[in-house]
């Protein structure tokens, strides 16, 4: 595993996830709704979720995709049906009270950790980077501790990137901004999410 190759590696998947997404849009809604803490277990979540697709890339992801390519649609239209649910579940609360949000939105750790996982296994950009851009990076030489260092430094880049999301709008000011604007926010990101996994289960 080279220097420039590492680096490759570390660039784009920052950029991966800094780049807006259905993953971005969960987590600055349940950080300001619920608080950090909410939002620091869904980034858990999401961080797990990213790991995974690296871990599947790294096992033959691609290569399982080329000798069953249904497989992959099958992915698609999964991660598509979810993405609808959750701008419909959004859209459907947002004239809710964000205080009334926040309490019927307590939710155990283990139930945001989920979601997150959730959310990165049916983000298409995920699938479609690990898929296509990951494998050609990652040298085929590579061995099980640098395979092992890599996974761990693509989870803390996930990590470190939405808990900063988290803590940053669990802060007053940006929950007072988003409290001013919830119904047509929440509104805007349903529409966007399910618009997003409609134009991916559209051939």
């Amino acid at each position: 595993m080279t220097a420039t190759a590492l680096l490759t590696l570390i660039g784009l998947q920052t950029l991966l996830a800094i780049s807006p997404g259905p993953a971005a849009v969960l987590t600055i809604k349940t950080a300001a709704a619920e608080g950090a803490r909410a939002g620091i277990f869904l980034s858990l979540g999401l961080a797990i979720g990213v790991v995974i697709w690296a871990a599947a890339a790294l096992a033959g992801l691609s290569l399982l995709f080329e000798f069953a390519p249904y497989l992959q649609t099958s992915l698609k239209l999964l991660g598509a049906g979810f993405l609808i649910w959750v701008g419909f579940s959004l859209w459907r609360g947002a004239d809710r009270p964000l205080e009334d949000v926040a309490a019927a939105k307590r939710q155990h750790p283990f139930r945001l950790i989920r979601l997150g996982i959730w959310t990165d296994l049916a983000n298409p950009k995920a699938l479609a980077y690990f898929a296509a851009v990951f494998t050609t990076i990652m040298p085929t030489e590579a061995s099980m501790g640098w395979t092992l260092a890599i996974l761990a430094i693509i989870f803390a880049i996930e990590m470190v990137w939405y808990t900063l999301l988290s803590l940053v709008f669990s802060r007053s000011g940006p929950r007072r901004a988003y409290i001013r604007a919830k119904g047509w926010l929440d509104r805007l990101f349903g529409a966007l999410l399910a618009l997003l996994g409609a134009r991916i289960a559209l051939p």
